[in-house]
């Protein structure tokens, strides 16, 4: 069972963060060991921006919104800690982000998800289903 967040949640459009823990939230959510990833090189290469959401003990979500420069935004990389899912913050993430895309002048907001994770980002984010493509390349 997941408990509420700690104190009130704070969404923020590129907000600050330190590169472990990002990389701590992404391993969290993702199923895998922190890598060390220069999470903050990274977004300054390749990101439009990227969502942080805060309670009072610290990171909770994280959402990186990459594009390419003109009329298509990427979200990727939607991150909820385990102890504050369920509360809307993954919702409030993909809300910024829309916001910050539309904002930008990009037309589009585009989106790849699990199966298992169709509800979340048709149902709560807003999103419709298109038909895509996905190619392994490793």
């Amino acid at each position: 069972m997941h408990r509420p967040p700690a104190g009130p949640v704070r969404h923020t459009w590129r907000g600050p963060f330190a590169d472990h823990e990002v990389d701590a939230l992404h391993a969290e959510a993702f199923g895998h060991d922190p890598t060390g990833e220069g999470w903050g090189s990274r977004l300054d290469r390749f990101s439009l921006g990227w969502v942080t959401a805060r309670d009072d003990r610290g990171l909770v979500g994280f959402v990186n919104v990459v594009w390419d420069g003109g009329a298509h935004a990427f979200v990727v990389d939607t991150a909820v800690a385990l102890r504050a899912r369920g509360g809307g913050i993954g919702a409030g993430l993909v809300a910024v982000a829309r916001e910050q895309a539309r904002a930008a002048g990009c037309e589009w907001l585009h989106v790849d998800f699990e199966d298992r994770l169709r509800g979340f980002y048709l149902d709560a984010c807003g999103f419709v289903p298109t038909a895509a493509g996905l190619m392994r390349l490793r």
